[in-house]
């Protein structure tokens, strides 16, 4: 999308003080920072970098940290990696999984016990309402209706065990949030939502600009789970989103006005929209064998990263089909054309509203979707995207493949981290820059992008052992193909 403002000019309304708050961000795992399955680096998240491009100060940019000792909430995969390297090196072989496992285990049950019974329980103050309000796995009906009153009573009504065998911890997704709701809470004066919390700041001061940034989480489960379900019955409880994987357009819009009215009690000079992605460019679900057209944007089937071509079963391993991928595209299609709508009707009543083109974005950085497609296939609309000078220079050059690293160094992928779905610094550095670019279309500030790739551990330093693991789970799951097949009857 190249004009963010719509073609609609809007009369900025001036004001006598400017706002005290001058960023606040609403969102899910992609404002929150998160990444490699661990949500820890927020001060590296892409609101932190615009705030940090735009020179505020800690006070006037407010977010949540989740510093622990193993680097891992809930699941830090690179810590991981790297934590085995040190004592199995580059390649890890069938007979040192038995020893690999002891080893994450005590690493998991430190993390266990430090989230569920240690310093992590609690959420430190920090000193007013955050102004970073993204929490990781959140949709639309997370930020209407969960607040730390209600994240609290998820804990209290299945209190945390300490398991002989640890695993992640017990509802980790609570914890995060309470980082997030317990200052609001604090701040507010009352348990408050993210958007009643962006109100609040609102009323305490002001907001220069509102970044709202929901969505993906309707239907990212899709490229998670490998698994289309549409919602039904319950899919505006909040108590409930997991039995889904994908919302229909029609509840998607019905969750969509209640944001949009309560962004409307908001006290922001301009706020940005951005649109949701499509879930076929995330590269933990994998297109196989060909595309069915060689014009076509989409392959036969989609499975997970580490099931190659020739071990792929469609009967027996996990996939969604073309057929799926574009019917849930089109579903994603409809929600960004009621994000623009919303936007557009938002200008028309004067209000400062814009777009961010997310899906935009990515779908030009999409590599097997539109890089590999013969050009001549390629839709009108298509251009690449133009990588900055610091990430254009790098070797080989970033794309949207799965991040892939062994002796070498860096062999595929840069801009999405370890887990497959969310980016790596440098992807949340062309985040942050893209928001720049609506916030100030004529003149944006440029971030520094050589700093952020010496902030992006992946890209500065690439774990030695990602392609053998990779590999590994894919001799794995050739092993255990018989185990799939057993499971998929007893489900019948």
């Amino acid at each position: 999308m190249e004009d963010p403002l719509l073609g609609r000019p809007v009369a900025a309304a001036l004001e006598a003080e400017a706002p005290i708050h001058p960023l606040v961000t609403i969102g899910d795992s992609i404002s929150h920072g998160f990444q490699s399955g661990a949500i820890l680096n927020t001060g590296i998240s892409y609101p932190a970098i615009v705030a940090r491009t735009l020179g505020l100060t800690p006070a006037q940019f407010r977010y949540p940290r989740y510093e622990t000792p193993e680097g891992s909430f809930p699941l830090n995969i690179e810590f991981l990696l790297r934590y085995l390297e040190k004592d199995y090196g580059p390649e890890l072989n069938w007979f040192e999984l038995p020893g690999a496992a002891v080893k994450i285990r005590g690493s998991l049950e430190r993390v266990e016990d430090y989230w569920e019974r240690g310093d992590g329980a609690s959420a430190p103050d920090l000193g007013g309402i955050p102004h970073n309000l993204g929490v990781y796995g959140w949709g639309l009906r997370d930020a209407l209706s969960r607040n730390a009153e209600f994240e609290r009573g998820v804990i209290a009504a299945d209190p945390p065990k300490d398991n002989f065998l640890p695993g992640l911890a017990e509802h980790a997704n609570s914890l995060a949030a309470l980082r997030v709701l317990t200052p609001a809470e604090k701040g507010a004066g009352k348990s408050v939502t993210p958007l009643e919390a962006a109100i609040a700041l609102g009323e305490q001061g002001g907001i220069g600009t509102l970044v709202v940034e929901l969505g993906a989480n309707n239907a990212l489960r899709v490229a998670v789970r490998l698994e289309v379900k549409w919602s039904g019955k319950g899919f505006d409880d909040p108590r409930k989103p997991e039995e889904f994987t994908v919302w229909r357009p029609s509840h998607f819009i019905q969750e969509l006005n209640l944001v949009v009215e309560q962004v409307k009690k908001v006290r922001a000079r301009t706020v940005i929209w951005c649109t949701v992605p499509h879930i076929t460019i995330v590269p933990l679900a994998r297109g196989v064998k060909e595309k069915i057209r060689p014009e076509s944007r989409y392959f036969s089937h989609y499975t997970y990263v580490f099931i190659k071509d020739d071990q792929f079963n469609e009967k027996v391993d996990p996939n969604f089909t073309a057929d799926e991928a574009r019917a849930v595209d089109s579903a994603i299609d409809q929600y960004n054309e009621a994000i623009v709508k919303a936007v557009d009707e938002g200008r028309a009543q004067g209000r400062d509203w814009r777009v961010m083109d997310l899906a935009g974005v990515l779908d030009r950085l999409a590599h097997r979707r539109y890089h590999e497609m013969p050009e001549e296939a390629r839709p009108p609309w298509f251009v690449p995207y133009p990588l900055p000078g610091a990430l254009d220079q790098l070797t080989p050059k970033p794309n949207t493949l799965f991040f892939r690293s062994g002796p070498n160094g860096r062999t595929h992928g840069g801009l999405f981290s370890l887990d497959g779905v969310h980016p790596t610094t440098i992807g949340y550095g062309i985040i942050a820059q893209e928001v720049l670019n609506v916030m100030f279309p004529e003149n944006p500030p440029n971030v520094d992008f050589a700093r952020v790739v010496g902030e992006d551990s992946l890209i500065r330093n690439p774990p030695k052992s990602v392609q053998s693991n990779l590999e590994l789970l894919g001799k794995g799951h050739n092993k255990v193909d018989w185990v799939l097949r057993a499971a998929k009857l007893l489900r019948r």
